[in-house]
């Protein structure tokens, strides 16, 4: 019954072999400001363009604590365990308390993609919100030429569920250095508790840590 009263996520980290998930701090922005610029986050997300100092400010100091305290999610910034050094952002949005189901976006460094942290971050907060949270669904959205992101929901065990057209603005850059919006489908994911059965023991074999572990 406790549970089902709650309309705030904890504040808490989350820790695999390899990351930590935690919320942001103001040594983060920097690094942040960075990775908000780079050219495929431009190109698939919603976010201001350039991303300013300021713009990772409001984000770190403001926008982020309230999507928790607020009851509208959690923002994690992912780490790297041994250097601290950040890797990404999971953020959790759009939560319905009453259905116990919630949407996730992520976001990863340039640096750090090819490495599987994208995939290890999203399967240990799926893993902390079926196994700790008592959540029945998560949802997530790519865009349609999005294949990446694409490949961090399959190897987690999503289902697709279906094709929500012409819903997004992508962007795209043009020979003169310019971002021109573009319109674009989005590719509706979930998983559900059930769909984790097995992904630990793929993930294993592949050689990414399943293991999280959460204070």
């Amino acid at each position: 019954m406790e549970l089902r009263m709650t309309t705030t996520f904890p504040s808490i980290s989350i820790s695999t072999d390899r990351l930590v998930l935690r919320a942001y701090e103001e040594a983060d922005i920097p690094a942040f400001v960075e990775m908000m610029n780079d050219e495929l986050v431009v190109a698939w997300t919603a976010v201001p363009h350039p991303y300013t100092r300021a713009d990772a400010e409001t984000w770190v100091r403001r926008i982020a604590p309230a999507e928790r305290t607020e009851g509208r999610g959690i923002v994690f910034a992912v780490t790297e365990f041994l250097t601290q050094r950040l890797v990404g952002t999971v953020h959790l949005h759009n939560t319905n308390w009453r259905t116990r189901a919630t949407e996730v976006a992520y976001v990863t460094a340039p640096w750090a993609r090819g490495e599987g942290y994208a995939t290890e971050s999203v399967l240990a907060v799926a893993q902390w919100l079926f196994g700790d949270r008592g959540f029945e669904r998560l949802e997530l959205r790519t865009a349609a030429d999005n294949t990446a992101s694409q490949q961090v929901a399959q190897k987690i065990g999503c289902i697709s569920e279906g094709v929500l057209r012409n819903a997004w603005i992508a962007r795209s850059q043009t020979e003169s250095g310019e971002w021109a919006d573009i319109r674009t489908d989005l590719i509706v994911w979930s998983l559900l508790p059930e769909d984790l059965d097995g992904v630990a023991d793929q993930m294993a074999e592949a050689g990414y840590s399943t293991y999280a572990d959460w204070s």
